[in-house]
């Protein structure tokens, strides 16, 4: 067998960041100082390294000569540690706001998942794949974003499966926080066309009417309406952008797709401490 060394691709201060919480956390379960195989600091490069280059977790315990059970459920530590730290909704908005942020985008992304055998009934009762996004063609579990006009990320929702859809997604997790954003905060919100209909202070591109004559364009001003949205929108792909390339362990999930909640959560406090956003 040969070894060999390699470099993290991260600052020394996130690192220590990551450490001091698992160190924390040890403190607040009552372990004992010198139980557990690894310390904090090599904890948090076992972390690391699974975020960021989707090291498979087997491998990352052989490397710290720790078992397989111990090496997910030290990931997972990991993962539960940094999720704690992310924003909730209302003190994302009302931190956009005290930014002085004119308005907040929403969005949308299915993130890829192995299959899961797991069924339930559409709205015509026919049995479908609940994880399975009709429109990817893929298994997969969605997940909502809110972001600031500069595409970064301020929060993103539990996940949903792959079946279900943005809209509705919104009308669980997010509405009634944006209504509240629009009318306490003055902050609106931009969303593209799937969250047409969602309500007050959400602002959505203008669709030709079911009753308009077939092929009749949109009005001028309706045109220039979308021409403006959608260029203001156009930053807002920075932020699933800015979790995915960065931390790949997010481009195909291999653990259970209900835990894309809380590891998408890690990867955006993750995200906010490499941007300064916390420390």
């Amino acid at each position: 067998m040969i070894t060999y060394t390699a470099t993290l691709d991260v600052d020394d201060e996130l690192t220590h960041y990551l450490s001091r919480l698992l160190a924390a956390e040890r403190r607040r379960r009552l372990t004992p100082r010198g139980r557990r195989a690894l310390t904090p600091f090599k904890q948090a490069v076992l972390g690391l390294r699974w975020f960021l280059d989707r090291t498979p977790i087997p491998k990352l315990a052989r490397d710290n000569n720790i078992g397989r059970a111990t090496g997910y459920r030290y990931i997972d530590e990991v993962i539960d540690v940094l999720a704690d730290q992310a924003p909730d909704l209302h003190e994302a908005l009302e931190d956009a706001a005290a930014q002085g942020a004119a308005y907040v985008m929403v969005d949308g992304k299915l993130f890829s998942t192995d299959r899961l055998g797991e069924t339930t009934e559409n709205k015509n009762g026919t049995l479908i794949d609940r994880w399975f996004s009709g429109k990817h063609h893929t298994q997969g579990g969605n997940v909502l974003m809110i972001t600031d006009p500069t595409g970064f990320p301020l929060w993103t929702s539990p996940v949903e499966p792959g079946s279900v859809h943005d809209s509705t997604s919104a009308q669980e997790h997010v509405l009634g926080a944006l209504y509240w954003a629009y009318s306490e905060l003055d902050l609106p919100t931009l969303g593209d066309g799937g969250f047409q209909g969602s309500g007050i202070g959400v602002f959505t591109p203008i669709k030709h009417s079911k009753s308009a004559p077939k092929g009749c364009p949109l009005d001028i001003d309706n045109k220039t309406y979308n021409a403006l949205l959608r260029g203001l929108r156009a930053l807002c792909e920075r932020g699933f952008a800015l979790l995915t390339q960065r931390w790949r362990t997010l481009q195909h999930i291999t653990a259970s797709p209900r835990k894309i909640t809380t590891i998408v959560q890690a990867a955006l406090t993750l995200t906010r401490h490499e941007h300064g956003k916390i420390h």
